[in-house]
């Protein structure tokens, strides 16, 4: 093992089914940063079973130096205490630096069970992350006291450094075909099982449709829509532009819809190719949950809103003047077959 190794900065990649999840190249954009500013190299740790080279080296070509993976059918599923005890061998044998995951469910249950056992400190939920000049301590920046305010935490005497990222809050790293590194792959120990462990029956999909993380079109309401009434508007528009449908977090406090529609930091962080925002102000909340869409439409008859500032347009306009015209003028392209023109 290289000193550079010993330093390393570490990410979780996430599988299931063999397929490499999309978090899994979102975390080696942030390491990357991290790992260019410490000096230090950058691996990505795949915990599972029947992920191929193909894969693994998609890993290598989107920003790691190296990669460790532990491959067994035992692993197929996740299981907090087989893969913690997976995990804790890896950091205990190369001595990481630091250890990012995605805030899903995967990451939200195995890291701070591995906190514990590793006796390091965790910071959940991160939406920023940097390096501390001359200490080379982890800068954690999250949400605190109800997201009013922002908090930046460090853990100074401890490694490694653990934190948790919300999925979708950074865009992975572009592919590039002349990178290179090593991939490790490590033989598994039937000692990773406990021998009075959790047995995996099997997994039943989610039946709802709604799924706003993936959507590359949202359209959401907010509290200038003044009346849960109101907002059969946005379904209907979100409909004509098969589009997933949102909700700022005030519109879901009055109880206009329902949570798992919530953006921001305290519901759902997305990443769509167009993110259209109907009576929302913008709380610095609901900014962080959508900063990384591709474009940003703001609807507001508020000039000074604060998502006018962060919209690539936006709209000074009475939503229940805009949202009409916009649903007529799809209305008449439907009718005509649909043309974009």
């Amino acid at each position: 093992m290289t000193e550079k190794e010993a330093g390393a900065v570490w990410t979780l990649a996430e599988q299931f089914e063999g397929k490499l999840k999309g978090v899994s190249f979102e975390l080696l954009s942030r390491g990357r940063k991290l790992a260019d500013k410490l000096g230090t190299s950058l691996a990505s740790v795949l915990i599972g079973d029947g992920v191929g080279d193909g894969d693994l080296d998609r890993l290598i070509k989107q920003g790691a130096d190296a990669v460790y993976t532990v491959q067994d059918p035992k692993l197929a599923y996740f299981v907090c205490e087989t893969y913690e005890r997976v995990l804790e061998k890896l950091i205990k044998d190369y001595k990481p630096a630091i250890l990012l995951a995605a805030a899903t469910s995967t990451g939200r249950t195995l890291m701070p069970y591995t906190a514990v056992k590793v006796h390091t400190g965790l910071t959940a939920d991160c939406t920023e992350l940097d390096i501390e000049e001359g200490t080379g301590n982890l800068l954690q920046t999250r949400p605190a006291i109800g997201g009013n305010i922002m908090a930046t935490i460090k853990t100074p005497n401890h490694r490694p450094q653990l934190a948790t990222v919300r999925p979708k809050s950074s865009r992975p790293l572009p592919p590039d075909p002349n990178r290179s590194g090593k991939i490790t792959r490590i033989p598994f120990d039937p000692s990773f099982v406990p021998a009075q462990g959790v047995e995996v029956k099997g997994y039943r999909r989610e039946e709802s449709s709604l799924h706003l993380e993936e959507a590359d079109l949202v359209v959401s309401g907010g509290k200038g829509l003044k009346k849960g009434e109101n907002f059969a508007a946005v379904h209907k528009l979100a409909e004509s532009l098969g589009a997933a449908v949102g909700a700022s977090r005030d519109a879901v406090d009055r109880g206009w819809i329902s949570y798992p529609h919530q953006v921001g930091l305290s519901g759902k962080t997305i990443s769509p190719k167009v993110y259209i925002a109907i009576g929302i102000s913008g709380a610095i909340q609901h900014l962080a949950g959508i900063k990384t869409s591709e474009t940003i439409v703001s609807i507001n008859i508020d000039p000074d809103a604060a998502l006018h500032k962060l919209a690539d347009l936006g709209i000074v306009g009475d939503a229940f003047q805009v949202i009409p015209e916009l649903q007529k003028r799809l209305d008449a392209r439907a009718k005509h077959g649909g043309n974009h023109g």
